[in-house]
């Protein structure tokens, strides 16, 4: 399975879903699949769970398979669902790619292995591992500011020719080696920073996996739009008018979870607490996040 430019294996909006939770801590899944059906009705193409916006390392095996079953009942057949999975284990990955297979997912989030640094080879070895188990596509997840190690662009490039290996969650800031990619594979390459989605997306990039989605999926998914209709002055401008909410949520110091949950829990949305050690967003925090949405959303954005 690769992508042909035009049939991303996914779909081109894809928002990096929080997981819910109860007030007092528990997983939400009456709010899970409010939320879903929501971000799926404004735009968003699929949905990835239990990434780090949705708090993995926090939520338990049981709790990633529920949240997928119950998205899967929220969105039926209108949204694909990626499930992640990565782990620093191997086997345990392989564990959780089949209960996510079981559960509905359409396909399966990869993180690097994380905390003891493998070196490339056994990068490689490490995603092969759960291509080679796994009957669901798989898309690697490049974030080496969290994980410590980075899917060296060569080792992508091997990668990629694994035919259930199909595409890039790219959060390496690396732009140069994200295009040599795209010109080299037939992975569909989705940016994972949300300062990223057009610039990726005019050089080749399938779409977007995006946190900021949670709260202007709308807004994202314009950009693309109005790209692919020819309109790059409209697309660059929709791009700009959400860099001071992205910067808030992104780039303020507060990880993403944080920054989306306070947010959603502001607009009324489903959301929650975060889990520990997390903490939420200050009254002051929040306020300047829902300033920076109001100057996203207004009529002139």
């Amino acid at each position: 399975m690769t992508y042909t430019g035009s049939t991303p294996p996914f779909g081109r909006a894809l928002c990096a879903m929080i997981t819910p939770f109860t007030e007092s801590g528990g997983l939400d899944l009456d709010g899970a699949r409010r939320l879903a059906a929501r971000l799926v009705a404004e735009g968003c193409d699929g949905l990835v769970l239990s990434g780090t916006t949705g708090e993995s390392p926090t939520t338990t095996d049981a709790e990633q398979t529920a949240l997928v079953e119950a998205v899967r009942e929220a969105v039926g057949d209108g949204a694909t669902i990626v499930a992640g999975v990565g782990t620093a284990d191997t086997r345990h990955t392989i564990e959780l790619a089949s209960a996510a297979e079981q559960a509905g997912a359409d396909g399966v989030l990869v993180v690097t292995p994380y905390y003891s640094r493998p070196p490339q080879d056994a990068v490689e070895a490490h995603f092969r591992a759960v291509a080679d188990a796994s009957g669901l596509p798989v898309m690697l997840y490049d974030i080496p500011g969290r994980t410590g190690t980075r899917i060296e662009p060569d080792t992508v490039l091997r990668l990629a020719e694994h035919p259930r290996i199909v595409a890039v969650k790219d959060c390496s800031y690396d732009f140069l080696a994200a295009q040599k990619v795209i010109a080299a594979t037939g992975l569909a390459y989705y940016a994972g920073c949300d300062e990223h989605n057009l610039a990726l997306y005019a050089v080749g990039a399938a779409g977007y996996v995006s946190t900021v989605a949670n709260v202007i999926p709308g807004r994202l998914r314009a950009v693309l739009d109005a790209f692919d209709a020819g309109d790059t002055a409209t697309a660059a401008r929709l791009q700009r008018a959400a860099v001071p909410l992205i910067e808030s949520m992104m780039a303020a110091g507060l990880p993403g979870a944080v920054t989306a949950k306070a947010l959603l829990n502001r607009l009324g949305l489903p959301a929650g607490p975060v889990r520990a050690p997390l903490r939420p967003a200050s009254a002051a925090a929040t306020d300047g996040l829902l300033a920076a949405y109001g100057q996203a959303t207004g009529p002139t954005a």
